[in-house]
C-alpha cells in the first residue's frame, strides 16, 4: 500500500484552508501531503489509518495529522453501497507549518505551538471538551475571511497547544518511505507487509522480494527506516490489534492470531513492547475512554 502525495495548492489570496465537506463517503486513499490537517467528524464512521496506528473513528472526533504523515479515513461498508442516505461528513484545516512565514514560530510565545506541531507528527486525538470549542471555531472560521480567520485559526492552534487530554497515534519514530529517490525496494517491502502482515512472513521471504541476501537486506532497511524489519512488522500487527481490541468481537487471544502472532505470551509481550501496555490494559483504557 504505497503512499500517495496529493499536491495542495492553497488560493494566492490565503495562506490556508477551512472547508466543510459533505461526500456520500471519504476519499479512499491512504496519502500523504506537505501541510498539516485538522480534521473534526461531523457525521460518519469507519476506520482511521494514520502512519502505522488503526482506530475506528466516529462523529466528534477531532485529530491533529502532521505534515507528511501518512493517513486514510475508510468508511464503513455501508457507505459504499448504492443505495443508501448515509453522508460523511468533516470540517478540515489544511496549514503549512509557516504559513505565517518561517520566523513566526520562533517567536518565544509561540512555544506551545512549536511543541503541538512537533506532537502532530504523530498524529493527534484530542479528547474531552475541547471539541466542542473547536467545533465552534471551525463553523465560524468557515464563514469568516481575512484578518478574521487567521486570528481564529492563532486561536484555535493555542487552545489546541494547551489541551492535556489527547492521545497521540502513530508510534514515535514511524517512518514511510514519501519521495520517489530511483530505489522503490523499500515500497515494495511496505506495500508487501500490509497486505500480508496477518500470517507468518520470514526473513528470506521479505529479502527475496527486493533481491537481497537477509543479512544485507536486514542493514539496508534498517538504514533506510531508522528501524529493524521485525520491529516495523510488529509495528503493523498490533496496530490493527488495537483496532480489533476496541472492536470489542474477538478475545484477545484471538486478536493475537488474527494479526499474525504464533501464541499468546508472544502478541502480548510485542504488544507492550509497541504500546508499553498490556492487551488487557488497552482494552480497559478504551472503555474508560468510551
Amino acid at each position: 500500500m504505497k503512499a500517495k502525495l496529493l499536491e495542495r495548492k492553497s488560493p494566492f489570496d490565503r495562506s490556508f484552508t477551512v472547508a466543510k465537506h459533505s461526500y456520500s463517503n471519504f476519499l479512499d486513499v491512504w496519502h500523504y501531503h506537505s501541510e498539516l490537517e485538522l480534521v473534526y467528524i461531523i457525521k460518519s464512521t469507519g476506520t482511521r489509518f494514520i502512519g502505522n496506528n488503526i482506530q475506528k473513528f466516529k462523529e466528534g472526533d477531532l485529530i491533529l495529522i502532521g505534515e507528511n504523515l501518512p493517513h486514510l479515513w475508510q468508511n464503513d461498508p455501508e457507505y459504499f453501497e448504492k443505495k443508501n442516505e448515509l453522508h460523511a461528513e468533516a470540517y478540515s484545516i489544511h496549514f503549512n507549518q509557516n504559513f505565517a512565514g518561517k520566523s513566526f514560530l520562533q517567536m518565544p510565545e509561540l512555544t506551545p505551538l512549536r511543541r503541538l506541531m512537533d506532537r502532530a507528527k504523530q498524529g493527534i486525538n484530542f479528547k474531552g471538551e475541547i471539541r466542542g470549542k473547536a467545533v465552534t471555531l471551525l463553523e465560524k472560521m468557515d464563514q469568516a475571511k481575512g484578518l478574521d480567520k487567521l486570528v481564529m485559526l492563532l486561536e484555535l492552534l493555542g487552545t489546541l497547544s494547551q489541551e492535556t487530554k489527547y492521545e497521540l497515534l502513530s508510534n514515535e519514530g514511524f517512518t514511510f518511505p514519501l519521495h520517489n529517490s530511483g530505489d522503490d525496494r523499500v515500497d515494495k517491502v511496505y506495500s508487501f507487509t500490509f497486505n500480508n502482515f496477518k500470517r507468518n512472513i520470514s526473513l528470506e521471504e521479505v529479502a527475496n522480494l527486493v533481491h537481497l541476501n537477509p543479512t544485507a537486506f536486514c542493514r539496508y532497511f534498517k538504514k533506510a527506516t531508522q528501524k529493524p524489519y521485525s520491529r516495523f512488522l510488529n509495528e503493523i500487527r498490533i496496530g490493527f490489534a488495537c483496532k480489533l481490541l476496541m472492536e470489542e468481537k474477538r478475545n484477545i487471544s484471538e486478536v493475537g492470531f488474527e494479526c499474525g502472532f504464533n501464541n499468546l505470551s508472544n502478541f502480548n509481550r510485542q504488544f507492550k513492547n509497541v504500546m508499553d501496555i498490556s492487551p488487557s490494559e488497552y482494552v480497559k483504557k478504551h472503555k474508560i475512554h468510551q
